[in-house]
């Protein structure tokens, strides 16, 4: 009885184990259908077209009741790098813009793009000079289009209290001048910038080396470095206000050139209309001086210097606009751009043409609002530019080759040249049908020409606009060292001036159909005028009575006898017995030595006396 128990407890444990297994078999099979069924969707999922719709549903959480264990984890992530390596993986979604369009992979130039629909360009005045295009304008007529005789009747009534403050002392008292004076030191400005001498005192020094008669003729050395070292741009009261301020947020740094700053901003916006093409870029003004104001540019050929965004038009390069850089106020550079680009002012249509450190495409979607497009290069690792990997351009790809994606009205653009060119731009299409070639060379010989998107041939067409700007002033450029900065300011703002007098003069000669001359001419007549505007004119003068006998420059013997009594002549030092009664100097008259009368012509001391 008990070994027939055993034996059916045996046959029971038995058949309990075969159920186990069973059990578990199925449920390992049942765990491998999952996963192959799991594998099938994910092939679904990554093997989709590039014109479909297919949107790939949100990840849920995983969890314990989720149904998905680790093998099935691996094995997707496994069957999604299959599908990528052997290309499957065609159409990778972008995050949605404004409009809630979708950006796919980056596109090829045999893939057909939109061209945009631009807003018609629709200036507030016609485009070009504001004058009256048949009247005879000479280059002074111009330059005080700029320097209006307002804005330099206040920096004489400025420099007369500077002068009496703070450059008088007990051996030279401060003398006034007036605008004619400014016109002279001004014609001397100019001149100094295409007649190089490597000391200011240079110009009034006689001798073989120094003989230059103009400056000489125009104002003595002594008033025109009194003028310059008494130059003032601001009242000094305003400068005293201003001063109680630092510190505060109502502080002005600009204070001590603001009042010709504005004045030359406002002339150059009024006296033009930009043409539908402008480009914005940075100048450097070269300065040594120790103020906060000045700023360090790697880049750039001058890397001392202020810093000023300027507003200029591609045709011609003139200056429409400029603002000097304050320094770090918690303004982006697109708010700097809004102010100098005033659609208010300017009207709609325009585009505009920038550099890398404007361009993002937040900023060119609300410049479009305005109805003003733009163009510009764009770094590649920026916040806002499309972070799409698939399909870019990589090592292989040759020279010439162009991947583009747009986003709403905002193009992307990547171009291979001698290396990569990354734009943005709400002007133009990806690739035109007739696109412009560009001829390259290679070690064997000439290449195939390359193709050149729109955008990219557009953008260095137009950034030369400032680049002009910058070359014209170059030329013969007034800026000389020195340790005041809003002396400096002064320079650069007679150079603005006088460059875009000559682009005005350059539109009024091809309205007349007439040949212009070059800067240089042009420079060298604006001298001989303001000059000329500086002295009285016989014509004009009022008949003026004769001058008293004993202030003639006349000769006369230093004692009553003329073998006594002989000094030194100032000029050659040997002795002589006569001297100038009104210079009270001796100097020699005779057939062999005529030092009195080469006294009265050269000597700037004798200038000076007679002043």
């Amino acid at each position: 009885f008990l070994s027939s128990e055993k034996m059916l407890r045996r046959r029971a444990k038995s058949k309990l184990g075969c159920t186990k297994s069973d059990e578990a078999l199925s449920k390992s099979e049942q765990d491998s259908s999952d996963e192959n069924q799991s594998d099938k969707e994910n092939k679904l999922q990554f093997e989709c077209d590039e014109d479909s719709d297919y949107e790939p549903a949100e990840k849920k959480r995983r969890g314990r009741g989720s149904g998905l264990n680790s093998k099935s984890l691996q094995v997707n992530s496994k069957v999604k790098s299959k599908a990528r390596a052997k290309g499957k993986f065609k159409a990778e979604m972008l995050p949605s813009g404004e409009d809630g369009a979708k950006m796919e992979g980056w596109r090829e130039v045999d893939e057909a793009d939109v061209a945009p629909c631009l807003p018609t360009f629709r200036p507030l005045r016609t485009p070009g000079p504001q004058l009256i295009m048949m009247a005879p304008y000479t280059a002074l007529d111009l330059f005080q289009l700029f320097f209006t005789k307002s804005a330099l009747q206040t920096i004489v009534k400025n420099t007369n209290e500077n002068g009496r403050a703070h450059c008088s002392t007990k051996y030279h008292t401060w003398t006034d001048i007036t605008l004619k004076d400014m016109y002279s030191f001004l014609s001397l400005v100019i001149y100094m910038g295409f007649v190089k001498c490597c000391a200011l005192t240079d110009y009034w020094r006689c001798g073989t080396l120094y003989d230059l008669p103009f400056p000489r003729k125009v104002m003595s050395g002594n008033k025109w470095l009194g003028i310059l070292q008494a130059l003032k741009l601001s009242s000094l009261e305003d400068d005293a206000k201003n001063e109680k301020k630092k510190g505060t947020p109502e502080f002005d740094c600009l204070a001590n050139i603001k009042p010709l700053y504005d004045d030359i901003r406002e002339a150059c916006r009024h006296n033009y209309q930009p043409r539908q093409e402008m480009a914005v870029d940075v100048r450097m003004v070269a300065s040594k001086a120790k103020v906060p104001l000045k700023k360090f540019m790697k880049n750039k050929s001058v890397h001392w210097g202020f810093k000023l965004f300027v507003l200029a038009d591609c045709s011609n390069g003139y200056t429409y606009d400029f603002l000097v850089y304050e320094g770090e106020s918690g303004k982006a550079l697109s708010d700097t751009v809004m102010s100098l680009i005033n659609p208010s002012i300017l009207g709609s249509g325009y585009k505009l043409y920038l550099d890398n450190i404007y361009t993002t495409p937040s900023f060119f979607r609300d410049l479009l609002k305005h109805k003003i497009l733009a163009c510009g290069t764009v770094r590649p690792h920026g916040a806002e530019f499309s972070k799409v990997k698939l399909n870019v351009l990589d090592q292989d790809s040759p020279r010439g080759s162009i991947r583009w994606l747009r986003s709403d009205s905002v193009l992307f653009l990547q171009w291979r040249d001698t290396k990569d060119i990354f734009l943005c731009s709400t002007i133009h299409p990806a690739h035109a049908n007739k696109s412009t070639n560009k001829k390259t060379k290679n070690k064997g010989g000439r290449s195939p020409p390359k193709a050149i998107p729109p955008s990219v041939k557009d953008h260095s067409r137009c950034m030369v606009g400032v680049s002009l700007s910058d070359s014209q002033i170059g030329y013969y450029q007034v800026l000389r060292k020195t340790r005041k900065w809003y002396t400096t300011f002064f320079y650069h703002f007679v150079d603005i001036a006088a460059v875009n007098a000559y682009f005005l003069y350059e539109e009024l000669c091809k309205a007349k159909g007439e040949l212009a001359a070059q800067q240089k001419v042009f420079r060298e007549l604006l001298v001989e005028q303001l000059f000329e505007a500086g002295t009285e004119r016989a014509t004009a003068a009022p008949p003026q009575a004769p001058e008293p006998t004993e202030t003639h420059h006349r000769l006369v013997y230093l004692t009553s006898d003329w073998a006594d009594g002989w000094q030194k002549c100032k000029v050659c030092k040997t002795k002589t017995p006569v001297k100038c009664s009104s210079c009270n100097i001796p100097l020699c008259f005779s057939p062999q030595r005529d030092c009195y009368n080469d006294w009265h012509t050269e000597s700037v001391l004798c200038r000076d006396t007679e002043g």
